[in-house]
């Protein structure tokens, strides 16, 4: 085990990569504030930061030239507590494409809650910055408007406009350092965590991921079969990276899930007046997408005008805001006082704290995507998918823009991944009703490479390790190997 001293460099072996351990930052109150973290954790937060090493791996930029252009990948490490009975380490794979994942010892694990805290005992976490995001080496590409953009619904004419900036907007983004973009795949960060592994001298890494970490846990698995232990992959992405095919799925699956909000919604009519059955209240939310499309509205103290965008993107929220939605889409309806409206559209992202870590790179996210996106659509396809997805899904189709054109003129080519069946330890888990990860995609990948899937029972997104009821099958199973079939998720409001 490589020793961790600030400023030294570890060698596990004489021929691998090395770690360069150095001190890790230092955040204010506000910095610490804004990951979302309470007044009460603070305290905590600085203490794990002491007990956490920090450091950097130097990778090959191109894996196939191992002897040229390096980059960076920022590592970090909270060593097992209880060292006596130390079983592993537990690599954390961020979602994205494009998270940080540099903090997520601290807060995806030590930080979470108490059931999740329990898995540094006999494992040392590792987070990790993937390239092109936070610590890591990066660039950047400029995010501009993708074209002129009127509220209500959308034209063809508005549409081509959209289109073009986006063509535009990704010709200048892979043009820009296409050396470096071109090798922002799953597989190239894939590759880079195994050089991690090596440089800390682990035999074997345990894989915990989350969102695009789950097929970036895929891909690790396919590529170093030997060197996965148990892998635990939650809200599974797809066994494959078609853009369009993925709007097309999440889509689909949030219009179901809105029957579920409209029959919670419908018992209780008299706090919402939507409708007293789950058919009416389809109805009244598909009308309320009508009526704004057709007179989009703006309402003092929001910068956002409200149309048929904004009713969708509503009935769009899970579980854990359907009161909320329920009270703006009432407010809506009555098109007068609108304050939860204005709580949910009029918070936007706010200024950077100035020393905050980036916790996400849409450049990164940018790259990953288009270069492992085959679909590529030309206008009129794109056109005639827009038009057929609104009319499939009359509440919440709207929220989707022109949501599978994301690639058209991306100057790099596709690079697709085969995966592979393995025989080591996998857990998919999988969301019963969530449109992000549809449950759908676990159970093909699980045709795909096989594994055992644990269903949660909700439709929030990457919730297992949240519910400490979920969290205690998650730790239990990288102790013992050992898991249920599956965990109710986050509650439902009463």
């Amino acid at each position: 085990m490589a020793l961790a001293i600030a400023g030294q460099v570890a060698h596990p072996t004489s021929e691998g990569p090395a770690v360069r351990w150095k001190p890790c930052p230092t955040y204010s109150d506000e910095v610490i504030r804004s990951l979302r973290l309470q007044e009460g954790q603070i305290p905590a937060f600085r203490t794990l930061m002491k007990r956490m090493e920090c450091g950097t791996v130097t990778v090959p930029l191109d894996h196939d030239d191992p002897t040229g252009r390096k980059i960076d990948i920022a590592v970090t490490r909270l060593a097992a507590t209880d060292k006596a009975h130390r079983i592993g380490a537990t690599a954390i794979l961020p979602g994205g494409p494009g998270n940080s994942g540099y903090l997520d010892p601290i807060l995806r694990v030590a930080l979470r809650n108490k059931e999740m805290a329990k898995l540094n005992e006999r494992y040392d976490i590792i987070g990790f910055d993937p390239r092109g995001v936070g610590y890591s080496t990066k660039v950047a590409c400029p995010m501009s408007p993708l074209g002129p953009r009127e509220p209500g619904a959308l034209t063809q004419e508005s549409a081509r406009q959209i289109y073009d900036a986006q063509v535009a907007a990704n010709r200048q983004c892979g043009d820009s350092d296409p050396a470096f973009l071109g090798q922002l795949t799953t597989a190239t960060v894939a590759k880079d965590l195994d050089l991690v592994r090596s440089a800390l001298g682990e035999r074997t890494f345990n894989l915990l991921g989350f969102s695009w970490g789950t097929y970036l846990g895929m891909v690790y698995r396919s590529q170093f079969p030997g060197r996965a232990r148990r892998v635990f992959l939650d809200s599974v992405a797809p066994p494959w990276t078609r853009f369009d095919e993925h709007i097309q799925d999440s889509a689909a699956a949030a219009e179901r899930n809105f029957g579920r909000m409209a029959a919670w919604l419908a018992r209780r009519d008299e706090t919402y007046g939507l409708g007293a059955t789950a058919r009416q209240v389809r109805e009244e939310v598909a009308e309320l997408v009508r009526d704004y499309d057709r007179n989009p509205k703006t309402f003092p103290g929001l910068q956002r005008p409200i149309d048929g965008s904004a009713v969708a993107d509503l009935a769009k929220l899970t579980t854990t805001d359907w009161a909320r939605a329920g009270k703006a889409l009432a407010e809506l309806k009555a098109a007068e006082d609108v304050p939860t409206v204005k709580e949910i559209f009029g918070a936007g992202m706010g200024a950077p704290v100035p020393g905050a870590p980036e916790m996400l790179n849409m450049t990164m996210n940018w790259a990953v995507t288009c270069n492992e996106d085959s679909s590529r659509a030309d206008f009129d396809t794109a056109w005639r998918a827009y038009r057929q997805l609104v009319q499939r899904h009359p509440v919440t189709g709207r929220s989707w823009g022109l949501g599978g054109v994301k690639c058209p003129g991306w100057p790099l080519p596709a690079q697709e991944v085969t995966l592979h069946r393995g025989s080591g330890s996998l857990v998919l888990a999988g969301h019963l009703y969530e449109f992000m990860s549809v449950y759908e995609w676990t159970l093909q990948t699980r045709r795909a490479i096989g594994g055992a899937v644990f269903t949660v029972a909700d439709d929030v997104h990457v919730s297992t390790t949240r519910v400490p009821e979920c969290a205690a099958e998650v730790v239990r199973y990288f102790e013992t190997g050992g898991i249920g079939k599956g965990c109710p998720g986050s509650a439902i409001p009463s």
